[in-house]
């Protein structure tokens, strides 16, 4: 397993939702360059989630969903992760200045801890302990 270095490897990827996330995956290899990292296939063909790099650079992706009140991931059709050694830290300091919880801070079934939020605009940003690097 790789080792983060702090300074060398982002810790914000831009996450986005498509309608026909493998059609997208395909059109943004051919077009911008993009190498798939890995893709977990989702329900009807579609793309749980997947990662692509481009350099030093990744964005993580997937299928738009159906509509889940406890999951604002399955409508936003992008929003920003951030990779934070400290969630449960974070989480206080996010729900002391007010920010809108959407999804509160919890263990997930992929082994990460992490909450999502809207900002004082309302974009949709997750924090949590998931770094996609960390096999790469």
């Amino acid at each position: 397993m790789a080792h983060r270095s702090e300074a060398a490897i982002p810790n914000i990827f831009p996450a986005l939702k498509f309608k026909d996330a493998p059609k997208a995956i395909d059109w943004l290899g051919r077009a911008f360059g993009f190498e798939k990292q890995f893709v977990v296939p989702g329900e009807d063909g579609g793309v749980a989630h997947a990662q692509l790099r481009h350099g030093a650079g990744m964005i993580m992706m997937g299928s738009a969903g159906k509509p889940d009140p406890a999951n604002p991931w399955t409508t936003a059709p992008f929003g920003i992760y951030v990779v934070i050694k400290d969630i449960d830290a974070h989480y206080a300091r996010a729900m002391a200045a007010g920010a809108k919880i959407e999804r509160p801070l919890a263990d997930t079934p992929y082994g990460a801890r992490e909450y999502s939020a809207r900002d004082c605009e309302g974009h949709l940003w997750s924090f949590g302990t998931y770094d996609p690097y960390a096999d790469s």
